[in-house]
C-alpha cells in the first residue's frame, strides 16, 4: 500500500508549487505577448509556420522568442540550423540561443546528445520540462514569445496554457482537406474550454502555383480553412501555398521567409502577422 504524504509534506509541496508559479509570472511579465501555435493533428506544417511567423516578427523589428515545447519531436533546431549550438547556463538561469539581435530560440532538441535520441517520458516529466522552460530560461524583454506546441490537445498544450495563465491566444494551423479540419475544430474547442482566445486559423499547403507557368493546382483542395473558421466564428489569417522551396529551406536550416522573401508564401506569412503585430 502506498504511503500517503504527511500534512507537512503536502504543505511543503504546495508552497514549492506557489513559489515556482511566482517565478514563472516574474519571468513572463517581461514578455508583452505570448502566442501559441497549435494544430489538431500532425503533418500540417505547424513547426514550419511557427518558425516563419517568429522570423517574420523579428524581421519586422519585434523582439521575438521562439519556444519549442514539442518534447518528443522537436524540429525547431533543424529548421533554424541550430544543431551544434550550445545552451549555456549562468547564475541559475538557462540562456536561449540568440539567432539574431531580434530572435532567440529554445528547444529540448538542443539538450539532446544526437538528433536521433528518443525522449521517452510520461506526462509529469513533460510538465516539469515545460515549467523549467518558463521559469528558468532568461528571455529578457520581448515583444513576442511564439510557442510551438505539438499537435493535438494533450499534455503539452494543456500544461503550457495552465502555466502561462494569461497567454494572448493561439493560432491554429490546418490544411484544407476535411480530414485535417475535423481535428482543427477540436483544437478550437480546446481553446474555448480553457478560455484561450483563438487569434485565427491559418490554412497551410493551400494550393500549388507552378513556378514556370503560374498555373494553380489545389492538391489538397482549397478554402476549407476559411469556411471552417467562418463556421466556428474565429478569424481567418490567410492561406500559405505549397512551395517546394519551403522544404528546401527547412532541410537546409535557413528560414524560408528570409531566403525567399518575394515569394507568394513569404508574403502570406508576413500578412498573417498583421493580425497581432500592433497588440498593445
Amino acid at each position: 500500500m502506498t504511503k500517503q504524504p504527511s500534512q507537512a509534506q503536502q504543505q511543503d509541496y504546495k508552497e514549492k508549487m506557489q513559489f515556482e508559479q511566482q517565478q514563472i509570472r516574474r519571468r513572463m511579465s517581461r514578455i508583452k505577448h505570448k502566442i501559441l501555435i497549435l494544430s489538431g493533428k500532425g503533418g500540417v506544417g505547424k513547426s514550419t509556420v511557427a518558425v516563419n511567423l517568429a522570423v517574420s516578427l523579428a524581421l519586422a523589428g519585434k523582439r521575438t522568442g521562439l519556444l519549442d515545447i514539442d518534447i518528443h519531436g522537436p524540429s525547431i533546431p533543424q529548421i533554424l540550423n541550430m544543431e551544434g549550438k550550445v545552451v549555456r547556463a549562468a547564475e541559475n538561469v538557462i540562456l536561449p540561443v540568440e539567432m539574431t539581435d531580434k530572435l532567440k530560440a529554445m528547444s529540448i532538441g538542443l539538450l539532446l546528445q544526437t538528433r536521433t535520441d528518443a525522449v521517452i517520458w510520461r506526462g509529469p516529466m513533460k510538465y516539469q520540462m515545460i515549467k523549467q522552460f518558463l521559469k528558468d530560461v532568461e528571455w529578457g524583454d520581448l515583444d513576442f514569445l511564439v510557442i510551438d506546441s505539438p499537435p493535438g490537445t494533450g499534455d503539452e498544450p494543456l500544461s503550457i496554457v495552465q502555466l502561462l495563465e494569461n497567454a494572448d491566444g493561439a493560432i491554429v494551423v490546418t490544411t484544407p482537406q476535411e480530414l485535417a479540419l475535423s481535428d482543427v475544430r477540436k483544437g478550437i474547442n480546446f481553446c474555448r474550454n480553457l478560455k484561450l482566445h483563438v487569434l485565427g486559423v491559418l490554412e497551410n499547403m493551400s494550393g500549388f502555383v507552378c513556378p514556370q507557368c503560374g498555373a494553380r493546382t489545389d492538391i489538397f483542395k482549397s478554402g476549407g480553412g476559411e469556411k471552417m473558421a467562418e463556421e466556428m466564428d474565429v478569424p481567418f489569417l490567410g492561406r500559405i501555398p505549397i512551395d517546394p522551396q519551403i522544404v528546401q529551406a527547412c532541410d537546409s536550416g535557413r528560414p524560408y521567409i528570409q531566403a525567399y522573401k518575394h515569394s507568394e508564401a513569404a508574403k502570406a506569412f508576413s500578412q498573417a502577422i498583421q493580425a497581432f503585430m500592433e497588440m498593445d
